[in-house]
């Protein structure tokens, strides 16, 4: 089993950082509890030291961060997927979320926000008790780095959901959790300055794919520079996000290609596969909860109509008409991505049969989500399929390669990127590419896996009205507003009002 599954979270009482609410831990493994950490940093020992940064890895498969809750902020509020599930009142807050009405009060705002600033407040308490530690050098900035990247990580997403927010980059004591620097947001600025500052250390301390520490599941010097590109390509800094994807592209990180079948990409074969530079892990214990909870449940088909058979989920998360619209002919990608309920059933790929649409709740469905529950390992629990979520893929870096490229007027290597991706869709080369033709490849490349929406408004800020225009044409009303979400009511309560709200939600 992956290590970062072998053990306990260690800290079992964290008092958790400003906003979250949460004041006690939950196990989740089988290992009995290792003790409180000695407070006097030297004491940590190597072993001890791996569990403590396990324990972070850790948050990625708890609570909502990438759960239900991730499902609706990420595919369901952009044009790539609509609510799903049925057309009355079943889960208003998934409703006002598609539609882009959501107001502050909604619950899910709150729940990815609680559990994003957990993940910033073990990272923190971590790195508390390493910085200060008599590890071995190396060793211990290699921990320090995984740390500090997952923390970009976390604060990458909140950024990206509510724009400035607040930092919190250290263990803070109950007394500053009430004062103003720590209640009031920072600016958008400051924020992306914290990533950037924890990526580089990361790239320059965690280990390179084959190395010590470098196995499935833990972050390398790929994914570091992986994830600072992104960043950089958010930054609309060209040269830099061209350099870092170009360190993954030519192998100089370690050797990542692309798989050979897009279909295997998502099924346990595919896993941390070569194409794979991050991904939360999964797996099983004897409790059934080592893996992202209802991820794979809340999307998978739902009955309807006649019903009549054992159905596999909630149905939420649909992919849209607009989605199915963008793929070419022949894309062999489309039916990767989208389960089309057929009028007499439709087969997928372990055998399972989805009876006909009169049977059925909706037309489609995220296959991308789908975890086999006949012909893979599911320890019985299907609120807790252990799905491996894909966060960054060479693919995704082959993408943002060919931006960068194309912004810095490199228009050959631009196109042949994206040549690199069409042989295993089914498509042809291309000779040529425009910035809209590689943002439709990222939408049909990437599509269901979580970036669109932030996608979306990050091409508004290159092309203004684009945003709109997109939401329009999937049936939406997108305004300023709408490039973040909402501020959860419930934290701007905690902070007394200290916190205030995103423009146009008062």
């Amino acid at each position: 089993m992956n290590l970062i599954l072998k053990h306990k979270k260690l800290l079992c009482c964290l008092v958790v950082a400003l906003f979250t609410g949460i004041t006690s831990c939950n196990n989740y493994l089988d290992v009995k509890p290792q003790g409180q950490i000695d407070q006097e940093a030297a004491a940590l020992d190597p072993a001890t030291a791996q569990k403590l940064v396990i324990g972070v890895y850790n948050t990625m498969w708890e609570g909502n961060m990438h759960g239900f809750s991730y499902v609706q902020m990420t595919n369901i509020a952009s044009d790539d997927a609509d609510k799903g599930s049925n057309t009355g009142d079943d889960m208003p807050n998934s409703g006002a979320i598609d539609n882009l009405t959501m107001g502050p009060s909604v619950n899910t705002l709150n729940s990815i926000w609680s559990t994003f600033y957990l993940g910033v407040a073990r990272a923190n308490q971590a790195l508390s008790s390493l910085e200060g530690s008599t590890l071995d050098e190396t060793l211990k900035n290699q921990l320090i780095g995984e740390v500090r990247f997952l923390r970009a990580y976390f604060y990458f997403d909140l950024v990206r959901f509510f724009g400035g927010v607040p930092k919190i980059d250290r263990v803070i004591t109950p007394q500053e959790a009430n004062s103003a620097t720590f209640q009031t947001k920072a600016s958008k600025e400051e924020i992306y300055t914290l990533i950037i500052g924890d990526l580089e250390y990361a790239l320059a301390n965690v280990a390179a794919k084959g190395q010590t520490n470098s196995a499935a599941g833990r972050a390398s010097k790929a994914a570091a520079a992986g994830m600072l590109a992104k960043v950089m390509l958010y930054r609309q800094n060209w040269q830099r996000a061209f350099s870092l994807s170009d360190s993954i592209v030519t192998q100089k990180l370690g050797a990542y290609g692309l798989l050979d079948n897009y279909f295997d990409i998502w099924r346990e074969k595919g896993a941390n596969s070569s194409e794979s530079l991050f991904e939360v892990q999964t797996g099983e214990n004897s409790a059934c909860e080592a893996a992202i909870a209802n991820y794979a449940e809340c999307q998978a088909p739902r009955a309807g109509g006649k019903f009549g058979w054992a159905d596999l989920g909630w149905g939420f998360g649909t992919p849209s008409q607009s989605l199915q619209n963008e793929y070419e002919d022949g894309d062999l990608r489309k039916a990767a991505t989208i389960i089309t309920i057929n009028p007499t059933g439709t087969f997928l790929w372990d055998g399972f049969r989805i009876p006909g649409r009169d049977s059925v709740e909706n037309d489609r469905y995220n296959y991308k989500s789908y975890h086999s529950q006949i012909a893979e390992t599911n320890c019985g629990n299907r609120g807790r399929l252990p799905k491996n979520l894909r966060i960054l893929r060479y693919a995704e870096i082959l993408l943002i390669h060919a931006e960068a490229a194309l912004a810095l007027g490199n228009g050959g290597v631009a196109a042949g990127d994206i040549t690199a991706l069409h042989p295993r869709a089914g498509l042809g080369p291309v000779g040529t590419v425009t910035r809209e033709y590689i943002w439709h490849e990222r939408r049909v490349e990437l599509a269901m896996e979580h970036d669109r929406f932030f996608d979306i408004v990050r091409q508004d800020e290159l092309s203004p009205g684009r945003a709109a225009a997109l939401f329009t044409a999937h049936g939406k009303t997108f305004a300023d507003r709408n490039k973040v979400f909402p501020i959860p009511q419930r934290q701007i309560d905690l902070s007394n009002n200290a916190l205030k709200q995103n423009d146009g939600y008062n």
